[in-house]
């Protein structure tokens, strides 16, 4: 007899991300509004040492870059660190990071989204009034969330596409910006860092921000070709890339502009210097094409960590929905995308900054102290390996706590409240038994 409609096999997830799209995704997940409007204020922490700590900020993070490697090379599901801490450290831990992941990403998109409204004052001074910004939010946010519920086919394309439309402005800038510095005197001179070790560590943690966003390209390896090869690889090259295009850019900002750490745009008003009003505008539309990607970036991988919580019988069915024509988790991305919505319109860039920054510290610890526990739980499993045994994990997890010291949590209660979100979400569903791919039984 044929079978009947319950019997049909449920739409899966496709695996169409190549290596190249997850460098791309990855990339485009750390470019976003830091990119253009964070050399300033770390020029304002640390003065003409600020290139200096552009490039110590980018070895810290490859500690932790390759923390991530490790544990991704384990995998082949969707989720990222949600997945790999919950393997480590249970069902309560997984859904710590998990929730500190979702606050995280949301209101580093919400920063991004804000950050397009300033930057629209450089075409259209009215951007920032409340009807425009309202106009502008909801157009930019629910055309991304259109092409990524259509499809990862989609998404990725619009990914692909804005990374390499992103790169184009930054790297002229630099190119041009150190072909100046070649042949122009500095335009001020070398002055003494302002804050000490507190404005060190101060800068840290905001660069932290500025080259985080790594981890939401590892959200869809469930729809990789070869995630446990590709992930690895696609973090490291990202990171490469993105290191140049830094460091090359403060320095440039720190020498051209006499007055950087005052600056709101400084990329923009770097090209107005050295290619006069022209440079200004093709930078301005640098940073709407950026900040365009990295939300389209986000809504590609932000969405599949839900869908992976949702999976595995930790957040609401629903939100594990798969789109029988679309092959996407749907629900996943409407709810996400309205999130990103109600943080950008009622939050402040400079808040959302500090809220995704101290969740990223605390979330990438976690992932870091996964690293020697999953080498005990599966031994066999990675096909890549740090070296030095124990000593980079642990790294990594001091350097997290060394920036958490440095974060003012009196402007981030929402954190308190999203941590007992996590432990309520957990009450609610440790009686549960689950089945996920690779997972046997769990009550936990």
């Amino acid at each position: 007899m044929p079978q009947g409609p319950s019997h049909r096999t449920p739409p899966q997830l496709v695996r169409v991300i190549g290596r190249w799209s997850m460098v791309a995704l990855a990339i485009n997940c750390m470019i976003g509004s830091g990119a253009f409007g964070l050399p300033s204020v770390v020029a304002g922490l640390v003065a003409n040492l600020s290139p200096l700590a552009v490039l110590l900020a980018a070895l810290a993070v490859a500690v932790v870059i390759g923390c991530y490697a490790e544990v991704a090379s384990q995998f082949t599901e969707t989720g990222g660190h949600y997945i790999y801490v919950r393997r480590a450290f249970g069902r309560f831990a997984g859904l710590q990071v998990g929730w500190l992941n979702l606050l995280g990403r949301l209101t580093a998109c919400a920063a991004a989204a804000n950050f397009l409204v300033i930057s629209l004052g450089e075409f259209w001074p009215q951007a920032d009034v409340p009807a425009s910004r309202f106009a502008i939010v909801t157009l930019l946010i629910g055309t991304l969330a259109a092409a990524n519920y259509r499809g990862v086919a989609a998404g990725t394309l619009v990914s692909n596409v804005s990374t390499v439309a992103k790169l184009v402005p930054l790297a002229v800038i630099s190119v041009v910006g150190l072909g100046y510095l070649a042949t122009h005197a500095a335009a001020a001179p070398p002055v003494p860092a302002a804050g000490g070790l507190d404005g060190w560590l101060k800068a840290m943690v905001l660069l932290f921000f500025l080259y985080g966003g790594f981890e939401t390209a590892l959200n869809p390896t469930g729809e990789a070709r070869d995630p446990r090869r590709d992930a690895g690889f696609a973090l490291f090259v990202a990171l490469i890339v993105i290191t140049f295009l830094y460091t090359a850019l403060q320095l440039i900002v720190i020498r051209v502009l006499p007055d950087a750490a005052d600056s709101a745009r400084p990329l923009v008003d770097v090209a107005r210097v050295m290619m006069g009003s022209g440079g200004a505008v093709l930078v301005s539309i640098g940073v709407l094409i950026s900040v365009y990607g990295y939300l389209s970036a986000n809504l590609l991988g932000v969405p599949r960590g839900v869908f992976a919580l949702a999976e595995r019988g930790d957040f609401p069915a629903a939100f594990a929905a798969i789109h029988p024509r679309f092959r996407t988790p749907h629900v996943s991305i409407v709810a996400i995308a309205l999130a990103v919505w109600g943080f950008a319109l009622f939050g402040s860039f400079a808040w959302n900054v500090t809220l995704s920054a101290v969740a990223r510290l605390l979330y990438y610890g976690a992932v870091c102290a996964a690293v020697p526990v999953l080498r005990r739980k599966q031994p066999q499993a990675a096909t890549f390996r740090l070296p030095l045994g124990p000593v980079l994990p642990a790294l990594g997890i001091a350097i997290c706590l060394t920036l958490l010291t440095r974060v003012d949590f009196s402007k981030s209660l929402i954190l308190l409240a999203v941590i007992l979100t996590a432990l309520v979400n957990w009450l609610l569903v440790r009686g549960r038994s689950t089945m996920a791919q690779g997972e046997t039984h769990e009550h936990r």
